[in-house]
């Protein structure tokens, strides 16, 4: 998930009852005391990719890439299947994209993860962050959440549907890619760009989207079927300057603190989608009753503020009610005895997806009032259109492997206020869901932080969920397009 839009299903989601970060030196319960044959194969898959570093600036994504297609080779996958595929100019960021062959009845469906994490400093980390450790029952290492784990699942259940023989009804592609955490080669872009055809689907099944615990206990599972935008606006304020010892009320400064107070002191209307609609419907079964009653009224009447007065003081749900803008960076001035020539603050948008960056900058321009303030933003605008409900094949499955695996507990639909690829193959009109099958408590993965870890037993359950979801909504039986 995106280093600047971080913010994982399990923690936006949590229940307010449910349990924190697991304290330091707890044990996780579950995990598997004897592996079968596909777990043993996975975790093999899982620890050579954790321990490849492929962060941005120092690390190869092609490295892991090469790694992974050797396995995919040795499988028998023939090489017109097998794709290692990016920039010219950025030989550590290439991609692998592997086809399973089907019947050819309807479009493929994609399997996305990424290859590439976040930089892991040594010196932050009690213990080498490239090596894959199994400890009180997590899975510990950089990118050991985000993404490595569904990459590795993935590529377990490819490797596992070519030595079982199955045949799916429709093609299925795997794609690992590079940059989805920073860094200017994403993958993703790169592939609609250049190699469309390599990964043109139905829809796709991202990251995104998981299961919550409380307790222990599975609490709902979440698909992601929408996601903000980010987007940065730069603030800027130039004036002439001159000698600190004559002040004059035009300094610049001023002019962007009182702006910034402005933008702080506003809340964008609420803007309900199908999605999220769903979500807060879905989500009332398991809040607090004073929550639950205003998502049920917010629901049945997206006008009524009281209820959305009542749901914005969870910061939680209330990123998921609307556009939000907050400061994150400010420079000015250049020297301690001079009136300040020129003021910066980037500002940090996520913006909704009825909603396009154009217009959320107009609605600053008209927040802001004050024409000595220039405000820029670089991203165009979002070309997805109103999320749409889930492939309904794709929610079935979901619901029905949920209450098989893990309980009768809700299956919610969700928007993320961070950021995944997802969006970008919705840009270029390819649905695109977030569902593992990975459950964890609210924040204790650590996901882009120190001592990143997921829970053992949740990844083999992802690995067994992600094996049965995609071969029911591939395999006989199933609708086609």
């Amino acid at each position: 998930m995106n280093a600047r839009g971080i913010l994982t299903s399990a923690l936006l989601l949590a229940a307010p009852g449910a349990a924190g970060a697991q304290l330091p030196g707890t044990r996780a319960p579950g995990a598997p005391t004897t592996l079968t044959a596909e777990q043993q194969a996975a975790r093999a898959i899982y620890k050579e990719i954790v321990e490849i570093n492929t962060a941005d600036s120092v690390g190869s994504v092609t490295r892991a890439a090469e790694v992974v297609a050797a396995r995919f080779r040795a499988a028998g996958f023939p090489a017109a299947d097998i794709h290692i595929v990016g920039p010219a100019d950025a030989p550590a960021k290439h991609n692998l994209i592997v086809r399973l062959r089907g019947k050819g009845r309807g479009k493929p469906i994609l399997l996305l993860a990424h290859l590439d994490v976040v930089q892991a400093l040594r010196a932050d980390w009690p213990r080498d962050p490239f090596t894959f450790i199994e400890e009180d029952g997590y899975f510990w290492g950089r990118g050991v959440s985000d993404d490595k784990s569904m990459c590795a699942m993935f590529i377990a259940n490819m490797l596992r549907y070519k030595k079982e023989g199955w045949v799916p009804e429709r093609d299925l592609i795997l794609a690992l890619t590079a940059d989805e955490e920073g860094g200017n080669h994403n993958g993703v872009s790169w592939l609609i760009e250049n190699r469309r055809e390599l990964i043109d689907a139905e829809y796709a099944i991202n990251e995104g989207g998981g299961g919550t615990l409380q307790d222990d206990k599975p609490l709902f599972h979440s698909i992601q079927a929408a996601e903000k935008v980010y987007e940065d606006f730069t603030f800027t304020v130039k004036n002439t300057g001159g000698h600190s010892s004559v002040p004059r009320k035009d300094n610049a400064i001023y002019s962007l603190s009182q702006a910034l107070l402005r933008v702080q002191q506003y809340t964008f209307p609420v803007e309900l989608n199908a999605v999220t609609t769903a979500f807060f419907a879905q989500t009332a079964k398991v809040e607090m009753p004073s929550l639950a009653t205003a998502m049920r009224a917010l629901v049945a009447n997206p006008a009524d503020t009281a209820a959305a007065r009542v749901i914005s003081t969870d910061p939680r749900y209330a990123s998921m009610l609307r556009t939000t803008c907050v400061a994150t960076m400010l420079s000015g001035g250049h020297a301690p005895n001079a009136l300040p020539q020129t003021a910066k603050a980037n500002v940090n948008c996520r913006i909704a997806p009825s909603s396009k960056a154009s217009q959320v900058r107009a609605a600053l321009e008209r927040i802001v009032d004050d024409t000595a303030v220039a405000i820029v933003g670089e991203r165009p605008d979002r070309t997805d259109g109103a999320p749409a409900p889930i492939h309904p094949a794709l929610l079935k499955a979901t619901e029905s492997l949920t209450k098989q695996m893990f309980g009768d507990i809700p299956v919610i639909p969700t928007m993320s206020t961070g950021a995944t690829d997802g969006y970008r193959l919705r840009n270029a009109g390819i649905p695109t869901y977030g569902v593992s099958g990975i459950f964890s408590a609210p924040g204790e993965t650590n996901a882009h932080g120190r001592n990143e870890k997921l829970r053992v037993k949740s990844f083999y359950d992802g690995l067994a969920f992600l094996h049965e979801l995609v071969k029911q909504v591939a395999g006989p039986g199933q609708p086609v397009s």
